[in-house]
């Protein structure tokens, strides 16, 4: 069943909600996923069951709640995906995080650029936000190009910052202020 609130991302796909009342789908999605994903999204290894999805869900949903973040799914012909989501979100600071993943059903075709177009757009014009960040390992050239394509500047590099498999990687971080998005 589709969201009550959707935005037409077009060539047949749609940017909604992703809540804990859709744990299964949501499951089946990460189980698609998990191998192009985990390495990047720290809670896809989290999300091995309906129960652990569902947690996933129910901690963005509390996020919401509390205004410090949202989490977005990208179907694509009615099958999620991926998605797009605000990992922090700080309106009286003027600053949020976006991130994103995407199983490979959906990959190459602009899905998470024209998805965190609007999250980005709407944390600025809407929520008066004066800084967004966008932050990646170097080796994740997709994430990479969406920072680039949204027009962010890479600030810097965050040597040995995210562990994963036990082996520490680098984190780059990326961002765009209010001023430069506005310009466009």
């Amino acid at each position: 069943m589709r969201g009550m609130f959707s935005i037409n991302l077009d060539g047949g796909a749609e940017l909604r909600p992703l809540e804990p009342w859709q744990a299964e789908e949501f499951l089946a999605h990460i189980d698609r996923a998990r191998e192009a994903v985990d390495p990047w999204i720290p809670w896809a290894s989290l999300s091995t069951s309906v129960e652990t999805a569902r947690d996933t869900l129910r901690r963005y949903a509390d996020k919401a709640a509390a205004d410090t973040g949202r989490l977005y799914g990208i179907w694509l012909d009615g099958t999620l995906v991926g998605g797009t989501m605000f990992v922090r979100f700080d309106a009286a600071a003027g600053t949020c995080e976006i991130g994103c993943w995407l199983e490979p059903a959906g990959q190459g075709r602009g899905l998470v650029t024209r998805a965190a177009r609007h999250l980005v757009d709407w944390a600025v014009r809407v929520r008066g936000v004066h800084r967004v960040v966008w932050q990646t390992r170097p080796e994740n050239t997709a994430s990479r190009n969406v920072a680039r394509r949204l027009g962010m500047r890479l600030d810097g590099v965050l040597r040995a910052e995210y562990l994963y498999g036990g082996v520490r990687y680098d984190t780059e971080v990326w961002s765009l202020l209010a001023p430069e998005w506005l310009a466009d």
